[in-house]
C-alpha cells in the first residue's frame, strides 16, 4: 500500500507541474499573437522611414558619413548588440546567439570590439566575459518593451557620445528566416534600396537638411530597434512554445507510466486481499458433521 501511495503522490506532483508548464505554453502562444499584430504595424513604419530616407539621400548623399576612410583615426569601434531572452524555457536561444557572435566577431575588420547583452538570461551567460560592455534587462512581455527600449537607447546614446565613429551591429533571431540575422544600425542608411519612383526635384523641407537627417536618424534607429525587439521576442516565444510542448509530452509519458504502474500495484493489492479473504474463510469454516 505504501508503494502505491508514493506513486499517487508522485502523480499529483507531476500533474501540478504539467498544469504549470501547459499554462506557460498558453501564455507564450498569446504573447506571440499580440507581438504579431504589433510587429506588422512596426514594419510598416520602418519601411516608410526607409523610403523617405532613400528619397532624401538621393539629393543629399554628401550628408552621410564616409565609411571607407583610411587611417588609424578613422577605425571605428565595433559594438555587437545581442538581443537575448529575459526568461528561460526557450532551448538554446542564447547559446546560439553567442555562437553567432564568435562567427561575426572573427569577420570584423577592426580590433576594438565590444558586446551589449540585452536580456537577463543572456547577461548571465556573458558574466565575466571581457567583451561585455554592459548588460541590460530585456522585456518579458509586450507591455515591458517601452521601458526596456528606453534603457537600450540611453545606453547607446552614452556610448555614441564617447566615440568619434561607432559601428553597431545587431544580432537577433528571426523566426521567418529560422536563423540568426545581423543588421548594421550605425553608420545608418548604408544599405538602402534606391527610390522606387524618380522624383522631379528634392523633397521640400522645413528644416535644414543636416538637421533633418540627424532627427530622421534618431527616429529611424528607435523604430528599427523596436522592430528588431519585436522580431526577437516573437522568435523567443515560438521557441519557448516548442520547448514547452516537448516538456508537456515528456510529463504526459511519465504520468501514463505512473498510472500503469499504479494500476498494476492496485491489482496486486486486490489479489492479495482476495487471497486473505479466501484463507480467512477456510480457517473459520464450520467443521463437517458425519
Amino acid at each position: 500500500m505504501s508503494r502505491r501511495r508514493e506513486l499517487i503522490h508522485q502523480q499529483q506532483k507531476l500533474g501540478e507541474a504539467r498544469e504549470i508548464v501547459s499554462s506557460m505554453k498558453s501564455l507564450a502562444f498569446m504573447e506571440s499573437r499580440r507581438l504579431g499584430q504589433s510587429l506588422d504595424v512596426q514594419r510598416q513604419i520602418v519601411r516608410t522611414m526607409e523610403r523617405a530616407a532613400a528619397d532624401f539621400l538621393r539629393f543629399h548623399p554628401d550628408l552621410l558619413p564616409e565609411t571607407d576612410a583610411k587611417g588609424p583615426s578613422a577605425s571605428p569601434r565595433h559594438i555587437f548588440l545581442l538581443l537575448g531572452s529575459e526568461r528561460g524555457f526557450c532551448g538554446n536561444f542564447n547559446e546560439s546567439l553567442l555562437a553567432s557572435l564568435d562567427t561575426y566577431e572573427k569577420g570584423a575588420s577592426v580590433e576594438k570590439t565590444g558586446v551589449i547583452a540585452f536580456g537577463q538570461k543572456l547577461c548571465n551567460r556573458l558574466e565575466g566575459d571581457p567583451r561585455l560592455i554592459t548588460g541590460l534587462d530585456g522585456a518579458a512581455v509586450l507591455d515591458e518593451v517601452p521601458g526596456a527600449l528606453n534603457r537600450l537607447v540611453d545606453t547607446l546614446t552614452e556610448l555614441q557620445a564617447g566615440e568619434d565613429t561607432l559601428r553597431l551591429t545587431t544580432l537577433f533571431h528571426d523566426p521567418e528566416q529560422e536563423a540568426i540575422v545581423s543588421c548594421e544600425l550605425l553608420p545608418p542608411f548604408q544599405h538602402l534600396s534606391p527610390p522606387e519612383a524618380s522624383l522631379a526635384g528634392p523633397p521640400q523641407l522645413n528644416l535644414d537638411p543636416a538637421r533633418f537627417l540627424l532627427e530622421l536618424v534618431d527616429q529611424y534607429l528607435f523604430a528599427t530597434l523596436h522592430e528588431m525587439l519585436f522580431v526577437s521576442m516573437m522568435a523567443e516565444n515560438l521557441q519557448r512554445m516548442q520547448h514547452l510542448e516537448g516538456a508537456v509530452r515528456y510529463l504526459d509519458q511519465n504520468l501514463d507510466s505512473l498510472q500503469r504502474r499504479s494500476n498494476q500495484l492496485r491489482q496486486e493489492e486486490i489479489t492479495e486481499e482476495i487471497e486473505v479473504i479466501l484463507l480467512s474463510s477456510v480457517s473459520v469454516a464450520p467443521p463437517t458433521v458425519d
